[in-house]
């Protein structure tokens, strides 16, 4: 039986037309990350039903940066076609890690780690808030401020 698809559907060959470059910039900045990623879980291992340090510090550190590149991107930079792209999409996208995130709160709560799991899940999203927002706020008060004054004086 054939498949029928929504009039409006876009095939992956329609989204990625005239966006080649673009889907290739995201590639090398997600291969990028995830070597990164890789680089901490190796110096940070765990084991199933461990504390999962690894992953909670690239997520956090991850949404540090994305608030960072974000104040920048939005607000310092003038925009251009690759960089959001390969930083935010690629190279952070690469580095954090929704799955493994919900993989290590399922393996804490089977390891009979109840508190653990549920601060880690809870910890990890307000966490992840809250650096973002830090970032942000951080390069609004260091960076945009400074120019704003500069550009005053």
């Amino acid at each position: 039986m054939p498949v029928t698809r929504h009039p409006k559907a876009a095939s992956v060959r329609s989204l990625v037309r005239g966006r080649a470059d673009v889907v290739a910039v995201v590639a090398v900045g997600g291969a990028l990350g995830s070597a990164a990623r890789w680089l901490v879980n190796a110096a940070l291992p765990h084991h199933d039903g461990a504390f999962p340090w690894s992953t909670l510090i690239e997520n956090l550190s991850g949404s540090l940066l994305l608030g960072v590149l974000l104040a920048y991107v939005l607000e310092v930079w003038r925009p251009g076609r690759y960089l959001r792209a390969f930083l935010g999409t690629g190279v952070l996208g690469g580095y954090t890690t929704f799955s493994t995130y919900s993989a290590d709160t399922l393996a804490l709560a089977r390891a009979h780690h109840t508190w653990a799991a549920f601060g880690y899940l809870v910890g990890t999203l307000a966490g992840g808030l809250v650096a973002a927002w830090f970032g942000l706020t951080l390069v609004r008060a260091l960076v945009i401020r400074t120019t704003t004054t500069e550009d005053v004086a």
